[in-house]
């Protein structure tokens, strides 16, 4: 599902817990505290363009899996790489697995690449994956996560990933206006020091403490494993039967909060959680527990890195850090949601469900 890029890359990632978030002036920051640009200032002129198809660059992409939203990312960068008459050599998938990636590297090596985009499974296993790419100059790219020790400007271009406060703060939002802002709810947060997911989760905490006054978060229960959220949920519906709404950390974990709550048949609870997935969407589509997604724009995340490789191969400074937008998706707009944030049309299952709930056209009988 979309969100595996970040669970797989937590307990190696770098650190930044916003404990103390506060939410004036509140943005998203790097692994290292690097201040964050927006994805869209991520741009090549025309004339730069001329320059990198004179230079008949190539690029290799080494993946740590394949998914949706994996998918999505190598969609935009070959939208980018092909609009700069770059030639994609080599698409890896190592599976989350450190060992492979290290090997992936090694291989599209050998097609000599001018540029490899890549999220580093372990920043510390990352940091020798890549050093034979850094020594011949090869403009690295980074989502989310990068090599322990490596410098931007030096070591590579840039890092790009979501905007993480904005994720939060958006499924704040939207839970509070299901809950006419008012109500008891619970956080269940993820369980690792991991800068992605603490952000996240932390934006959505303060947003909820700061923002709206009438919404009390009267559980908490952080959750490093998946595969336990059905029992976490559980837990936390037995001593609070009271809750009208429950945060979680991304999709995954709320299959399993949503599970608990059909077990309970309990209709009244509402989630919203981060990232798509097709359990999560369907629900939402049929009028469940689920109200809204926020998700983030994977497209967008390809397009920005191949940009920001583009900068590296023409020697311009890039950001050090860059978000793309967080997309708030509700059954409304959830086929529009997945065309923007995924690039793709909205899975058979959930798509039949919204077009047999869509109201007749005028004529029909």
């Amino acid at each position: 599902m979309v969100s595996k890029h970040y669970f797989v890359a937590v307990a190696l990632g770098g650190i930044v817990v916003l404990g103390n978030l506060s939410l004036a002036g509140a943005q998203t920051v790097g692994p290292h505290g690097e201040a964050a640009t927006q994805s869209s200032a991520l741009t090549l002129t025309d004339v730069e363009v001329g320059k990198l198809k004179e230079g008949k660059y190539s690029a290799a992409l080494v993946w740590h899996t394949s998914s949706d939203f994996i998918s999505a990312v190598t969609a935009g960068a070959i939208h980018e790489f092909d609009r700069a008459g770059i030639k994609v050599v080599a698409t890896t998938d190592a599976e989350f697995d450190s060992a492979r990636q290290l090997s992936d590297v090694e291989t599209v090596m050998a097609k000599s690449p001018s540029v490899i985009l890549a999220l580093p499974l372990d920043p510390i296993g990352s940091a020798k994956a890549f050093q034979a790419a850094k020594e011949k100059g090869v403009q690295l790219v980074f989502l989310s996560n990068v090599p322990a020790g490596y410098k931007q400007g030096a070591d590579y271009v840039s890092i790009v990933t979501d905007d993480l406060f904005e994720m939060g703060k958006q499924a704040a939002d939207a839970l509070a206006k299901s809950l006419l802002n008012k109500g008891k709810v619970a956080w269940i947060y993820h369980d690792a020091q991991y800068y992605v997911t603490n952000q996240r989760d932390n934006a959505f905490r303060k947003t909820i403490e700061n923002n709206y006054k009438n919404i009390s978060i009267v559980a908490s229960q952080g959750i490093a494993d998946p595969a336990r959220a059905e029992d976490v949920a559980h837990g936390l519906l037995t001593k609070n039967p009271d809750l009208d709404g429950i945060y979680v950390t991304w999709a995954e974990p709320a299959e399993g909060v949503l599970a608990s709550l059909r077990s309970a048949g309990n209709v009244k609870v509402k989630i919203v959680t981060l990232d798509l997935s097709e359990a999560v969407a369907l629900d939402m589509a049929r009028g469940g527990n689920v109200i809204a997604i926020v998700a983030d724009k994977a497209f967008e995340l390809g397009r920005a890195m191949a940009a920001a490789a583009g900068y590296g191969l023409l020697g311009k400074k890039a950001p050090e850090f860059a978000v793309a937008p967080a997309l708030t998706i509700t059954k409304e707009n959830l086929a529009e949601g997945y065309r923007e944030s995924l690039n793709r049309e909205p899975p058979q299952s959930v798509l039949g469900v919204l077009q047999a709930n869509q109201p007749p056209s005028k004529g029909e009988n």
